[in-house]
Order: C-alpha cells, then sequence, then structure tokens
C-alpha cells in the first residue's frame, strides 16, 4: 500500500466510510477486481471489441491521420471529420434525420432528459428505466411519473390523471427496447400506438439492442425510427465494441441538445479514433450479418442450458437474470 492510503481516514469522512461498513455487513460491497475466465456478464454481444474487423479499422485510422484525442469540446475545436461522418452514417443506418455522437449512454440519458422536455412537459418512464435516465430528469424541468414494467394501460392511466389535474405540456415516453437488468422486451407496438394516440414523443433506449435485434442490428425501433415524435438511443460500447453513444432523431432535437445539452457544450468530445471505430462497426453490422447470426446461435444455447440444467425458463434476450430474492 502507499503512504496515501494507510494513512488515518479524515474525521469529515466518517459518514462516508460508515456507509460503506453498512454496505459490507449487507455483503453489498463493491470493488474493482481484474478480469479473468470466461466472459458471461459483459455487453460485447457480438465480440467486435476483440475483432480483428476493428483492430484493422484502428490501425487504418491512425495511419490516414485520424486524432486519438479531440483536444477540445466540439462546439469549440473539437468537431473532427469523424464525428461528423459518424453522425451522417448512423442517422442513415438508424432511420433518423439526423444523429448526435457523444461521449456514453449515460451521458446522452442525461442530456436527452435535461435538455429536451420543457417546463409544464410530463416525463412518463417505466418503472425499470435506466439510472440514467433518472439522472438526467433529476435535472430536468419537467413533471415525471412512472407506470408499471412493461404497462401500457398503466401508462395511459398516469397520462389520463396528469390530463386531468390540468396538464398539457408535451408528453415524454422513456421506455427501453431490452431492459438491462431483466432482459424484457419493451411492447413497442403498443407503447407507439399510445404515444401516437397522445400526441407523445417516445424515446426509446436501443442500448442492449443495438447489434442484435431488428433488421442488420438496427434495434427494435427501427421500423419507427423515421417517425419525427421518436428519439432512439444507440449506445457504443456493448454490441458495437467501442465507446460513446448515438442520439437519433428529429434535426431540430439535435439541434437543441447541441445548443442546450450541458454534458454536450461542456465536455470534452470523444476520441476521433473512437468514432472511426464505431463507423467500423456499424460497417460490419451492415457488411456480415454472419456475426449477429453467430450471437443468437450462442443466446439459444444459454437458453436453453439455462432451462435444462438449472430450470430457468422464459427468457426474451441475452439477458438471462437469475433473481435469488428481494432485497430486504
Amino acid at each position: 500500500m502507499t503512504p496515501a492510503m494507510t494513512s488515518p481516514m479524515p474525521q469529515a469522512f466518517a459518514r462516508q466510510a460508515a456507509a460503506l461498513d453498512d454496505l459490507r455487513q449487507m455483503d453489498r460491497f463493491r470493488q474493482l477486481i481484474p478480469r479473468a475466465g470466461h466472459d458471461f456478464s459483459s455487453n460485447d454481444y457480438l465480440g467486435l471489441s476483440v475483432s480483428e474487423a476493428l483492430k484493422e479499422a484502428a490501425v487504418a485510422a491512425l495511419e490516414r491521420g485520424v486524432a486519438v484525442g479531440a483536444g477540445g469540446s466540439r462546439l469549440l475545436r473539437g468537431n473532427d471529420a469523424e464525428h461528423i461522418a459518424l453522425e451522417q452514417e448512423a442517422a442513415a443506418f438508424f432511420g433518423s434525420e439526423a444523429a448526435l455522437f457523444m461521449g456514453g449512454g449515460f451521458n446522452a440519458n442525461q442530456a436527452i432528459f435535461s435538455a429536451l422536455p420543457q417546463k409544464g412537459d410530463l416525463v412518463l418512464y417505466d418503472a425499470l428505466i435506466h439510472a440514467s435516465t433518472h439522472d438526467g430528469m433529476r435535472l430536468g424541468r419537467a413533471e415525471t411519473r412512472k407506470f408499471a414494467h412493461n404497462d401500457p394501460k398503466a401508462a395511459a392511466d398516469e397520462i389520463a390523471q396528469w390530463r386531468a389535474m390540468g396538464g398539457a405540456g408535451q408528453i415524454w415516453i422513456a421506455i427501453e427496447a431490452v431492459y438491462s437488468m431483466e432482459g424484457t422486451l419493451a411492447p413497442l407496438t403498443a407503447m407507439c400506438a399510445l404515444a401516437v394516440q397522445e400526441d407523445a414523443v417516445l424515446v426509446v433506449d436501443e442500448a442492449h439492442a443495438t447489434g442484435l435485434f431488428g433488421a442488420l442490428g438496427r434495434g427494435l425501433a427501427h421500423g419507427i425510427a423515421h417517425r419525427p415524435k421518436v428519439l432512439t438511443l444507440h449506445t457504443c460500447g456493448k454490441a458495437l465494441g467501442a465507446s460513446g453513444a448515438l442520439i437519433c432523431g428529429a434535426r431540430v432535437l439535435i439541434e437543441t441538445l447541441i445548443n442546450r445539452a450541458r454534458g454536450f457544450i461542456f465536455a470534452t468530445a470523444p476520441s476521433p479514433l473512437n468514432a472511426a471505430l464505431v463507423r467500423a462497426g456499424l460497417r460490419d453490422l451492415a457488411t456480415n450479418p454472419a456475426r449477429r447470426l453467430r450471437a443468437w446461435d450462442n443466446i439459444e444455447h444459454a437458453q436453453a442450458e439455462a432451462a435444462r440444467l438449472c430450470g430457468l425458463r422464459g427468457y426474451d434476450s441475452q439477458i438471462l437474470p437469475v433473481v435469488l430474492g428481494k432485497e430486504a
């Protein structure tokens, strides 16, 4: 241990230390350990992060002079040609009018829900929505309400109650295409119908669907991504094998994020080299469907073995949760 690690704890941090002790008592204390063994827990669903395709793309990008770092915010000097090319290609691939590349999915969800819904609006969110959406909503100015997981009727009831209490702003419905902990799929057809009925904006987090679901891995919402009131989020650090996130939607929403999202305005732009790798990942999805088919062979095998060996059934996706009990 270094001297800094063995020095006495300042009294000012006593509450933090006590909270950590509580976590240890509940066997919930987490720490970082080196990864080892077989991979049953990463989000590298297609194996692209260690693929020859991305390794070769990295070498080729460096050889043609792509920068490793952006050097600043994209609104200053950090807007690289790789960022621009990626956004154009992503919009075309995912079927939206425009796209915006950000440093990660967490940052992207924070940006969406802090900058787009306005005062007087309603953000209606699934009970199992990701933590990043919650953080974005806390930073935003809109009213928020949750509805029971994957229950369109419960969502409609919440809207009716909000309207009965005088709610008249824009409604934003936040769902995940594939839920990251449960592995369940959103009832997208029903949620889209509700959004149309209520003239709502449907925000679909495709983080765990991108690369696996939809034609060429474009996600579950690809068929509706062209609609003006549909916004999709595709993370690049899971099936795409790199890092970052792509927000895809109407140009007016993308331009609002560029001008209003603090996580975009005041952050150093993602690495241009990383943008080049995401471009390569998208090309691989478009031209190498065999990679996705192999992934689904493995998923179906894992589902079958979970049923055979453990009696675990009913899985809809690559995420196979084993629920041990309820938290006390």
